[in-house]
């Protein structure tokens, strides 16, 4: 029993240590935000993999990335999650931001600014995990 034991101790502390991702080798994705588009605004991802999503709003006003069925399904590394409110990441002008995350599962997700007209603008796009 005691055997058991200590093999469901080890067992649950290389699954937790696997579980973390290794942030200093996440893979880094731009993403630019303008009047009134997203630069890309395609953004493909493989799931499980770990990524840096590294947002410029090169504008002088505020844009937001509005992604909220997309944030609810990856996995936020708990140091971002603030900066990620309601699935929105607010951005004033000319402000950057960094969120690490895991991709969620393969899938279609729908990305905009939410801001007052700005998706009728064409401030829109997609990020697809593979």
């Amino acid at each position: 029993m005691r055997y058991l034991l200590l093999a469901l101790a080890l067992l649950a502390l290389t699954s937790s240590a696997r579980a973390a991702p290794d942030w200093g080798t996440a893979h880094e994705v731009e993403i630019r935000l303008s009047n009134f588009s997203f630069t890309p605004d395609r953004i493909e991802l493989k799931s499980g993999e770990a990524y840096r999503l590294h947002l410029v709003n090169t504008a002088s006003g505020g844009h937001n990335f509005d992604a909220g069925k997309f944030f609810a399904a990856a996995q936020v590394s708990p140091s971002d999650q603030a900066k990620v409110q309601k699935g929105t990441i607010e951005l004033k002008g000319g402000e950057t931001k960094d969120i690490r995350l895991v991709a969620p599962a393969a899938g279609s997700y729908k990305l905009h600014c939410s801001h007052f007209m700005h998706s009728t603008f064409g401030m829109t796009g997609e990020i697809v995990v593979r």
